[in-house]
């Protein structure tokens, strides 16, 4: 009975290694032939060259913080990939049976939006994984941030940190309040659904989870929480 067990598990081993090794070869080949239909300095240089693009200079260091606080807290540390926070998403993936967790970096999801779709699958996700390796092998670390805030969506036809300043606040990115700040950092997640313009009860909610965040990760105290949570609801 033991040597069937064996067998059998040994089998199912072999099976999802193979099956590993597939999707990660047709992942590999989607990824080179998105770049070599588009290199990647082309598509960079494509993102700089938009009316929109804010230096990383121009923008309030409470902003930055608030984006890698909510989106990727360990940004500046891994190479692209979040390897504690795959590992959770891949475990929670398995036992859904789906693709129910992300657990991408701002990498990957600069990646992403670059090159791939928003539908979710085990192939597009390796292919984004190398693609985000080749980014963090050719930029530092402040160029993919600044690269990430001027090519995500925040709802309401705002495809730039920029243009969600202006559309929302009516105020250029550099001269953002603190509330303002945390407030665009929380919409990226789901757009459509923390839209300012469409739900802002949410997008408020929303808005207070970024500041838990930014707590827990050091960037403010409880006071400030507190402070920033305030004015936005006056």
């Amino acid at each position: 009975m033991k040597k069937i067990v064996k067998k059998i598990l040994l089998g199912l081993g072999i099976l999802a290694f193979t099956l590993f090794a597939v999707i990660t070869a047709i992942g590999y080949n989607m990824y080179r032939k998105a770049l070599d239909k588009k290199p990647l300095d082309t598509a960079i240089a494509e993102i700089r060259s938009k009316t929109s693009f804010t230096e990383i200079e121009e923008l309030p260091e409470t902003y930055l913080n608030a984006i890698i606080a909510v989106e990727d807290h360990r940004f500046y540390s891994h190479p692209g990939v979040d390897i504690i926070a795959t590992a959770r998403a891949a475990w929670n993936d398995l036992k859904a049976m789906s693709l129910v967790e992300g657990g991408s970096t701002i990498t990957q999801q600069l990646a992403k939006n670059i090159y791939y779709t928003q539908e979710k699958n085990f192939i597009r996700k390796i292919a984004e994984l190398f693609t985000a390796f080749d980014i963090e092998r050719n930029y530092e670390k402040d160029e993919i941030l600044e690269l990430y805030v001027n090519d995500i969506y925040f709802g309401s036809g705002y495809y730039s940190v920029k243009e969600a300043s202006e559309g929302y606040f009516n105020t250029q990115p550099q001269f953002m309040d603190e509330y303002q700040c945390v407030m665009l950092a929380g919409i990226p997640n789901a757009p459509s659904v923390y839209s300012l313009n469409a739900n802002p009860e949410l997008a408020q909610q929303r808005m207070e989870q970024v500041l838990k965040q930014m707590v827990k990760c050091g960037y403010i105290s409880e006071d400030k929480e507190e402070e920033i949570s305030q004015a936005c609801a006056a």
